[in-house]
Parts: structure tokens; C-alpha cells; sequence
């Protein structure tokens, strides 16, 4: 019930209360301010869960490309060609260019548009080619990084050494591997293994990994397979 008081006229008056005491006036701040509040939490929930998502299931790619607005469209098209060969068959930077100069209508220019305009980690690039070498024959180290510094190749010492020392690879298991392929196709074993095994026109492994080979050979095993 609304407050009466006496005016100084004799007549009785009702006293409004203040619009901020009213319950409309409180219901309508309280919507607002529940808003409000919400709309804040939300976006900060959903920016936070956007950052983590962008970091943890989006991976920055090791190689990418792009497009360039003041490219012509061959140059757009040699770049976007150099990313697809380095991710599947793991091109080093001068395997991208020969490839695209041999299997390709682009001219000179336009294949060195693509190596020097596309961002990649060619130490990364010559990881990945190494593993696939390794996951494919048997490899030593050096033999592996002669390979991957070959002219078949084209990676630089800096890439090949660091492909070398991040591929994942136990080089005693590479050797036996090796080991076991010889005495399989030219049944050696012994010194005569062990020399091939450590041979510079042969396997390049340690003294110590062809050793390794050599003592857990095991040709009854291979024989009966």
C-alpha cells in the first residue's frame, strides 16, 4: 500500500515510490544484468574453446601455400602443385623444383616462384622422407644421410643430419635386418657378413651395429620360414 502524508495545504497525499523501487523497474534490471552477465560468460567460454581448439586438433601445417593475388595463374598453380608433391612423396626443396620443371608446362620462372613462395620446414620435409626410407629397406645412419644428401634427393647437410637425428629408428634392429636380407639372397654370414655390413660400397653401419647383426643372426630361424 502506497505511504499517505499531510500536505501543508490540510489535504492527504499518497507518496509514489521511486521508479528504481518499483517491481517492474527491479524485474526489467534484473533481465538485463542476467544478460549481460551471460552474454560475457559465453563469449569468453567460447573464445577460450575456440583457442584451444584452434591450438590442439589444428596443427600448423609444416608446408602450405598461399594464394597471392598478384601471382599469375601459373605461379598460383605451380605453388599449389609443390605443396601437394611435398606432402606425399616428401620432395626436398630442389626435388620440387626439378619435378615440377619435368612433369609440368611451367617455365623456369614459374617453378621458382612456387619453392620460394611456399612456407615449409624442409627439415621436417627431409624427417619425413627419411622415415619412409627407413619404415621401406633397411638403412644405417650414414647411409641414410648420403641418401638424403644425394643428388636423387637434393637435401642439404643441415636437413639431412637433423632428419637423422629425430627419424625413429633402433640402427641395431636395421643392421640385423640388413643381416637377415643377405644371408637370405647371397646366404653370408661371419666376417664375410660382417665386412659387407660395415663396407663403405656396402651398409655404412658401426662396427658395433654390424657386430650386433652378426651375433643375433639366427639362420635356423630364417630357414625354417
Amino acid at each position: 500500500m502506497a505511504k499517505k502524508i499531510k500536505g501543508e495545504d490540510g489535504k492527504i497525499y499518497k507518496v509514489k515510490k521511486p521508479f528504481y523501487k518499483r517491481l517492474w523497474f527491479i524485474i526489467l534490471a534484473f533481465i538485463v544484468v542476467v544478460g549481460i552477465i551471460g552474454s560475457i560468460g559465453g563469449g569468453d567460454s567460447d573464445g577460450s574453446s575456440g583457442s584451444s581448439t584452434s591450438e590442439s586438433s589444428q596443427p600448423q601445417e609444416y608446408v602450405y601455400y598461399e594464394k597471392k593475388d598478384d601471382a599469375t595463374d601459373n605461379e598460383n598453380a605451380a605453388a599449389k602443385q609443390a605443396v601437394s608433391y611435398i606432402k606425399t612423396v616428401h620432395l626436398s626443396r630442389q626435388g620440387v623444383y626439378d619435378q615440377l620443371m619435368q612433369m609440368h608446362d611451367y617455365t623456369a620462372e614459374e617453378c621458382q616462384f612456387a619453392v620460394d613462395n611456399i612456407t615449409c620446414d624442409w627439415n621436417q620435409v627431409a624427417l619425413e622422407k627419411a622415415q619412409s626410407y627407413i619404415d621401406g629397406q633397411s638403412f644405417s645412419q650414414r647411409g641414410l644421410y648420403d641418401q638424403l644428401t644425394s643428388t636423387f634427393e637434393g637435401f642439404t647437410a643441415e636437413e639431412a643430419q637433423y632428419a637423422i637425428d629425430n627419424v625413429n629408428a633402433d640402427w641395431n634392429a636395421e643392421a640385423l635386418e640388413a643381416a637377415e636380407s643377405y644371408y637370405n639372397t647371397m646366404n653370408m654370414l661371419g666376417q664375410e657378413l660382417y665386412n659387407q655390413l660395415i663396407s663403405d660400397y656396402g651398409n655404412k653401419f658401426t662396427a658395433e651395429q654390424a657386430q650386433y647383426a652378426v651375433d643375433n643372426l639366427d639362420p635356423e630361424k630364417l630357414d625354417a620360414q
